[in-house]
């Protein structure tokens, strides 16, 4: 079949794939790496499912928990490889990234966990974070796992509406009783 766009073989696929790893502000998950992938005319899933396969194999790309991962000699092949892809790709690359980082850096600044204790009891640590480091930690005990996990996806729809409340109750002017 022939190929339309700039990317006509593998080769390029895996140009492609390095590019966007190596630009992406944390892991990508398979979907995610494959939608990036095959916005690109030429790209069909089984080629890119090939090439990534294929990078994982040869140690440019590493499959982690959280997803693709690209490892040093990635990154270094990717360089080498830049200007071979043309420059409407590599905005493009960068336009779609976009998005996609700025979630990722979301997530990575919104956290919740639960920690669950031998009675039966579970502590949930909810934190957020931004570029100068952590600004808020709340640790709860929540009677089931249950409603750990509603705290915790609450806390990750609005951890800024949380923050500022918390901010707000303890700047109340109160009189103190004794």
């Amino acid at each position: 079949m022939a190929r339309y766009g700039f990317i006509h073989d593998k080769l390029d696929i895996k140009m492609l794939e390095l590019y966007l790893l190596d630009r992406a502000a944390g892991p990508l998950i398979p979907d995610t790496l494959a939608e990036l992938t095959m916005h690109h005319e030429g790209v069909e899933y089984f080629d890119f499912a090939e090439a990534t396969a294929e990078l994982v194999e040869t140690g440019h790309l590493l499959m982690s928990e959280e997803g693709y991962v690209i490892t040093e000699k990635g990154r270094e092949n990717s360089a080498a490889c830049e200007s071979s892809l043309p420059f409407s790709v590599r905005r493009r690359c960068d336009e779609d990234l976009q998005a996609v980082n700025n979630l990722l850096r979301r997530n990575a600044q919104v956290r919740g966990e639960k920690t669950e204790a031998a009675d039966g009891t579970v502590k949930v640590k909810l934190a957020l974070d931004d570029e100068g480091g952590n600004l808020m930690t709340l640790e709860l005990f929540c009677p089931t796992a249950e409603q750990a996990e509603r705290f915790i996806t609450a806390f990750k729809a609005q951890p800024e509406q949380v923050y500022k409340e918390v901010l707000e109750t303890l700047m109340k002017e109160r009189e103190v009783q004794v």
